[in-house]
């Protein structure tokens, strides 16, 4: 499994930094609360924006139709932690906040140019740390939340250019060519253990170090600061959005044979989901897949 190949590529930018070319995209999500929880403290959103003129009114001949001159899409999900109902509401509230900051801005960015990449990248991190202060306030103002936070998993899309990011353990792949490559890491005690050379795979880490968070949303005491990329997409890429739910239950050959092997994102969304469950469902089940046709310019 390599780290982040899609760094590695790269795409024809016009004189002007935009990239025009069309992109279909068929996106699906689906959550389920497992086998043994008893609520479902994973929550994702997918969601469709854009810059576009619609003639409502005119005199001119043969009026224009609509024209969409930029569409992207944002694919998100997160995993709450905290006892009693407190992640399942640090999730929601992580993604509804990240909604209401995406919606309050003022000059949305609309582009796939490099700088403006450059730009959406800043954001992001901007708005990681508004939702961690968001989630600390409210953890603050109710004992009951004292505990809640969350993991979130973003990959926002204009045209083949995408933006990731990501704090904690629900994790993003990349399907391409056959393969599964797993694009974020772990904010876990079980990868810094990795990284450290205490271990040689996470596999020979405990239960307990490898569900040990050490960067979430809305924990006063972490550090929340996400790991913010870009990339380039390709035809015929499939992007996977998952909480541990998934990657704790199915191994990481038999996602990408169940991807490839869906003919759709919905059909693959359910193949995982049931996958999972099958093999013990032990905890909530989260999953988004994204899948780009990418046309090159007419």
């Amino acid at each position: 499994m390599s780290s982040n190949p899609a760094e590695t590529v790269d795409f024809e930018l016009d004189a002007d930094g935009s990239v025009p070319r069309r992109v279909e995209v068929d996106c699906s999500g689906l959550s389920d609360k497992g086998l043994v929880r008893q609520n479902n403290e994973d929550h994702f959103l997918i969601g469709r924006f854009g810059r576009f003129l619609k003639p409502l009114q005119t005199n001119i001949a043969n009026p224009p139709p609509d024209d969409f001159l930029q569409e992207g899409y944002g694919l998100v999900v997160a995993d709450g932690v905290g006892g009693h109902r407190g992640g399942e509401i640090a999730s929601e509230l992580a993604i509804r906040t990240l909604r209401e900051l995406a919606l309050d801005t003022s000059d949305w960015i609309i582009s796939a140019g490099k700088l403006e990449a450059q730009r959406v990248m800043a954001r992001m991190a901007d708005r990681y740390r508004k939702i961690d202060a968001a989630l600390t306030d409210r953890a603050q103002a109710d004992p009951l939340l004292s505990k809640m936070a969350t993991t979130m998993t973003l990959a926002c899309s204009v045209g083949p250019s995408m933006i990731l990011a990501h704090v904690g353990d629900s994790r993003a792949y990349l399907f391409r060519a056959g393969k599964l490559h797993q694009l974020t890491r772990d904010h876990t005690l079980a990868q810094e253990m990795l990284d450290q050379g205490e271990i040689q795979r996470l596999e020979d880490a405990s239960q307990s170090t490898r569900h040990a968070l050490m960067r979430v949303l809305g924990s006063a005491a972490s550090y929340c600061t996400a790991d913010v990329d870009h990339l380039a997409l390709a035809d015929q890429d499939q992007i996977l959005l998952c909480t541990d739910g998934l990657t704790d239950m199915v191994a990481n050959d038999v996602i990408a044979a169940l991807v490839s092997e869906s003919p759709t994102a919905a059909q693959a969304c359910q193949k995982l989901v049931a996958e999972a469950l099958k093999n013990g469902g032990k905890d909530n089940v989260t999953v988004v897949v994204g899948r780009y046709r990418i046309f090159a310019n007419e």
